[in-house]
């Protein structure tokens, strides 16, 4: 070993060092023909390479010339210095000489542990170790006496068949470990067990409650027909659809049958009941297209304006001039969703003749305005005040070019008739495509020539906008 690496209370002189490893010396040797110390593991490491020549002088060497440097080592020896772990916590303070006796008992020294676990630690540790930790000490258990290492006594500790444990199921049984499985087996109340019936797991304690529901569970039908392998939860069905001996309404019922009697006497009853049924069937389609005309008005009615402004979007115009040209289609005149002049006023419609009506017919475009039946007519003015005002609204891109939108608008004659209250369901066939001047709304007839209307993009995408506003503030203001 080269020299020495201890904590020294003091620098120790510089004789004391070896040239060699520039440490106090370990076991000095002196060379007796150049007086040089060195420690003897550095000399003869310094050696071992061959060169017989004296480190510090170079002259050459004798073996024999080379003896241990007695008073030297008693000198270093006596010097005092610290315990080697005085920066953990040891403050012993002594001569050189007495450190290996006092790592011996030195708290803060490692030692292995006297059991051969294979744990270093320090010596002030090693009583806790050895009652607690180390895996070889000896110990006996306290449930049924027998001994064991350590590790060995970890592992009995959960398995130990004598000792005090709880059911698992925690049922709040408590006995010895060796009983514990026949009592979860047999006897516990918060086992769990199949039901016989679903095959589902259930508590001990709990799965009769479940039969009495289980839709599996065996059942009786009502009608005492004999059938096999009816469930609970299959019950009501078989019941209601597939007992033979089940009574059950007609299936015109919803129609007004009352007649109710056995499943196997309900095709007898259709046979013989044919006629009725067919009238039957007959009022409820009038019911219904009832319901339905009502339920159609009723939409028309939510969805329609009711700020006295109609946007309508004509689409297809091209198609529906073609065929009004050619006539192919008995629907000349086409028409808007309904719209109200403002909150609980006028109902009103526009309708449009893509290929013109009347002075217009064949090279303009047509527009009508209609008074509808309303729901509060009772509580309005008569005849029809408001001013109208219609526009082919111009589809040109305004980034390109300011849009020419094309307005019309006229202030109803109260003498007209086109503006009087319109009688509940006096519209008649209107919507046939019936020509009688009778019928029409007011407007104009040449509202805009086919011609002018390809002038701009008033036709874009297949599809015209028409805007209609009833002027009811202006009323207002005059009034």
């Amino acid at each position: 070993m080269p020299g020495l690496d201890l904590k020294f209370l003091e620098r120790p002189r510089r004789t004391f060092y070896c040239t060699l490893c520039e440490k106090p010396m370990r076991d000095p040797v002196q060379v007796s023909t150049c007086g040089h110390r060195f420690c003897d593991t550095c000399l003869q490491e310094y050696l071992s390479e061959g060169v017989f020549k004296c480190p510090e002088d170079q002259l050459p060497l004798d073996y024999a010339k080379i003896f241990p440097d007695v008073e030297l080592e008693k000198q270093i020896l006596s010097l005092p210095i610290r315990c080697i772990h005085s920066e953990e916590g040891c403050r012993w303070i002594a001569p050189n000489k007495l450190l290996q006796a006092h790592l011996s008992v030195c708290e803060f020294n490692v030692v292995s542990c006297p059991n051969r676990c294979s744990v270093k630690l320090l010596r002030r540790e090693l009583p806790e170790h050895l009652q607690h930790d180390c895996t070889k000490r000896k110990l006996h258990c306290d449930h049924c006496g027998d001994k064991f290492t350590g590790e060995a006594y970890e592992n009995h500790q959960d398995v130990c068949p004598e000792e005090s444990v709880y059911c698992e199921n925690k049922c709040g049984a408590r006995m010895v470990r060796r009983l514990l499985d026949q009592h979860s087996v047999s006897e516990c109340p918060k086992r769990k067990l199949p039901c016989r019936y679903c095959k589902k797991e259930f508590l001990y304690d709990t799965i009769q409650n479940h039969q009495q529901q289980c839709p599996c569970f065996p059942m009786q039908c009502s009608n005492r027909c004999g059938t096999p392998g009816i469930t609970r939860e299959t019950l009501m069905a078989h019941v209601k659809e597939g007992c033979s001996t089940a009574m059950m309404l007609c299936p015109f019922k919803e129609a007004g049958c009352k007649h109710r009697c056995p499943k196997t006497a309900v095709e007898q009853h259709l046979e013989e009941d044919t006629n009725t049924h067919l009238s039957l069937l007959g009022g409820l389609v009038n019911r219904q297209r009832l319901e339905l005309r009502e339920l159609r008005r009723a939409v028309e009615e939510l969805s329609g304006s009711r700020d006295g402004t109609l946007l309508w979007k004509f689409k297809d115009f091209n198609q529906r001039l073609q065929q009004a040209k050619s006539r192919t289609s008995r629907n000349l005149e086409l028409f808007s969703p309904a719209f109200y002049s403002h909150n609980y006023g006028y109902r009103l419609q526009v309708s449009a003749f893509p290929n013109g009506n009347g002075s217009g017919e064949g090279s303009y475009l047509s527009i009508y305005i209609r008074v509808l039946p309303g729901e509060y007519d009772g509580l309005l003015e008569w005849p029809f005040p408001y001013r109208v005002s219609f526009s082919l609204l111009d589809q040109s891109d305004p980034a390109i070019t300011e849009p020419q939108h094309i307005t019309e608008t006229f202030n109803p004659d109260p003498t007209w008739k086109n503006f009087q209250r319109p009688r509940p369901g006096a519209l008649g066939n209107v919507r046939a495509g019936c020509l009688d001047e009778n019928m029409l709304g007011f407007g104009y007839p040449k509202f805009l020539s086919h011609e002018e209307m390809r002038k701009r993009n008033y036709i874009r995408d297949n599809a015209i906008f028409i805007k209609a506003s009833i002027d009811v503030v202006q009323k207002i203001l005059n009034s």
